[in-house]
C-alpha cells in the first residue's frame, strides 16, 4: 500500500526521522487516503517529545502540549504532531487524567477508537496497521481498537462516532462494538452539548443520515434526542403514510440534499406528530397542528444542542411552514413569500419534495403536480421581479414624510397597508401610483 503523502507532511516527517525520531502520518488521513479520499487535514504522530519537536521547526504553537500536541506551522498550514503517549485513567469520560509519553508507535495506535482510524504511514516503513484496520475496510466494517468498553469509557463520545462514521462510510458497526454501546450510551450525559451537536450535524449529512436508526436501536437518541424516540413509536394509520413517523422522518432525510438546514428541517418536520395525535371513529390517525407543536420542539432541542440562532431560526421555519397550505395563485404566492421569507420560501420546495417522497403512493401524483405549479409561480414572480416585501416597495418613508406625513407608526402602517395592496395588483408597484395613493389616503386622514 502506497499512499502519496503532501509535500510539507512529507517534510515535516523527514525533518523528524533525520533526527532520530521516528514519524508518521495517523488516523483520518491514512483512512480517507487508503479510500482514496482527499484528507481534510493530516495529522502526525512522532517519538519526539512536544520540546524536541518544538527545537526541530521555527514556528510552532503549543495547541495541546499538556497532551502532546504541537501544531507545526508551514507557510501559515497548520499541522498537528503528538508525540506518541498512553493515556491514564479518563474520570469524565473524554480527558485523561494524565497522559505519558512513550516511545512505542503500537501503544500509541492502541489508545485510538476505532481499527480504522487507528492506522499510520510513512514512505520508508509503508503501512503500520496493527488491530485490522485495512481488514475491517474491505469488511466495510466500523470496529473498537480492543475492548470496546474501554474506548467508550475513555470518551463517550466514540459512540456517535461510530454511528457516523458507518453513516459516512456506508459500513455496518461490528456487533461486540454495537454490544458496547447499547450498554454505555447513558454516558453520553457526560458528554458536552456542543460536542453532540457536532457528531449529530455530520451524521445528519452524510451520504446516509438514514442511519440515525442505528442510534435510536444503540439506546443513543435516547440520551440526546428522546424526541425522536417517541416519533419512532408512532404509528400512522392513514391513507397518506406508509411509515410510523420516525421511518417517515429518515426517508425523507435521504430525499434532501446533503444541507445541513434542510436536513435539520426534514428532521424535525414532522417531529410534534406524537403530541398532536388523534384517531378518529374509522381509526384513522390525524395530527392536526403538528407543525406548530414541532416549532416549539424544534426551538427547545436546537437550544438544547447550542445551534447558533441562524440554524435555529432556519429550521424552525421550514418546521413551521412544512406543510401550510398556499395559494396556487401568484398573489397567493406573493403573500406567501412575505409571510415566510424570500430566504426560506425557495427551501420549501426540496422539503415538501422530500416529504412526498417519504409518503405513501397515494395522491402523489397530484401532490407533486401542485408542488410544480407552486414553483411555477413562484418562478414567474421572480422573473418579473415582482415586489414581495417592503424593501421592494416603490415608495419609501421618506417619501411619505415629503407628502407631509410626521415621523411615526403611521408611516410603518401607511407602507404597510401599499405593500398589501402590491400584493394583491403589482402592476401597482410603481413611484407616481403610491404616491397618488399615499396624499390621496393622507388628505383624507386631515
Amino acid at each position: 500500500m502506497q499512499i502519496k503523502l503532501p509535500d510539507k507532511v512529507s517534510k515535516i516527517i523527514d525533518r523528524l526521522t533525520a533526527a532520530g525520531y521516528e514519524a508518521y502520518a495517523v488516523g483520518g488521513c491514512v483512512r480517507d487516503s487508503v479510500l482514496g479520499r482527499e484528507p481534510n487535514d493530516w495529522d502526525i504522530t512522532t517519538s519526539a517529545k512536544p520540546m524536541e519537536v518544538k527545537q526541530l521547526f521555527s514556528r510552532t504553537i503549543d495547541t495541546g502540549i499538556k497532551h502532546g500536541t504541537v501544531t507545526v506551522m508551514l507557510d501559515k498550514q497548520g499541522f498537528e504532531v503528538t508525540t506518541y503517549r498512553i493515556d491514564g485513567d479518563y474520570e469524565d469520560g473524554r480527558h485523561p487524567k494524565e497522559v505519558t509519553f512513550t516511545a512505542c508507535l503500537e501503544e500509541d495506535l492502541k489508545r485510538r477508537d476505532f481499527t480504522i482510524n487507528a492506522m499510520a504511514y510513512n514512505e520508508q516503513t509503508g503501512l503500520v496497521d496493527i488491530f485490522g484496520g485495512m481488514q475491517d475496510i474491505q469488511r466495510n466494517v466500523v470496529r473498537c481498537v480492543g475492548d470496546a468498553k474501554e474506548r467508550f469509557t475513555e470518551d463517550a463520545l466514540r459512540m456517535m462516532r461510530a454511528v457516523r462514521f458507518s453513516a459516512q462510510l456506508g459500513y455496518q458497526i461490528e456487533e461486540g462494538t454495537k454490544k458496547a454501546i447499547r450498554s454505555m450510551a447513558p454516558n453520553l450525559k457526560l458528554i458536552s452539548a456542543e460536542r453532540i451537536q457536532a457528531e449529530l450535524v455530520k451524521l445528519v449529512i452524510s451520504p446516509h443520515p438514514d442511519y440515525l436508526r442505528t442510534a435510536y436501536e444503540t439506546g443513543i437518541t435516547a440520551q440526546i434526542l428522546p424526541e425522536f424516540d417517541l416519533c419512532m413509536e408512532t404509528a400512522q394509520n392513514n391513507p397518506h403514510h406508509c411509515y410510523n413517523v420516525g421511518e417517515h422522518i429518515l426517508h425523507a432525510m435521504q430525499e434532501i440534499e446533503a444541507d445541513k438546514v434542510l436536513r435539520l428541517g426534514m428532521l424535525f418536520h414532522d417531529i410534534g406528530k406524537p403530541q398532536t395525535l388523534t384517531i378518529d371513529e374509522a381509526g384513522i390517525i390525524h395530527n392536526k397542528g403538528h407543525a406548530d407543536a414541532g416549532e416549539r420542539i424544534a426551538k427547545d432541542v436546537l437550544r438544547r444542542l447550542k445551534f447558533d440562532n441562524d440554524t435555529l431560526e432556519k429550521v424552525v421555519k421550514l418546521v413551521r411552514y412544512h406543510d401550510q397550505e398556499i395559494g396556487l395563485t401568484a398573489s397567493g404566492v406573493r403573500r406567501a413569500v412575505n409571510r415566510i421569507g424570500e430566504d426560506i420560501f425557495p427551501m420549501l420546495f426540496a422539503v415538501r419534495y422530500a416529504d412526498i417522497q417519504a409518503q405513501s403512493n397515494y395522491m402523489r401524483e397530484e401532490k407533486l403536480e401542485k408542488l410544480a405549479q407552486l414553483r411555477e409561480l413562484y418562478d414567474g414572480i421572480c422573473r418579473r421581479q415582482e415586489c414581495i416585501s417592503l424593501k421592494d416597495l416603490a415608495v419609501t418613508g421618506s417619501d411619505l414624510i415629503a407628502l407631509g406625513m410626521s415621523p411615526g407608526r403611521e408611516i410603518g402602517e401607511l407602507l404597510k397597508e401599499l405593500l398589501d395592496l402590491v400584493l394583491e395588483n403589482p402592476h401597482k408597484n410603481t413611484r407616481d401610483e403610491l404616491l397618488r395613493i399615499s396624499e390621496k389616503k393622507i388628505r383624507n386622514d386631515k
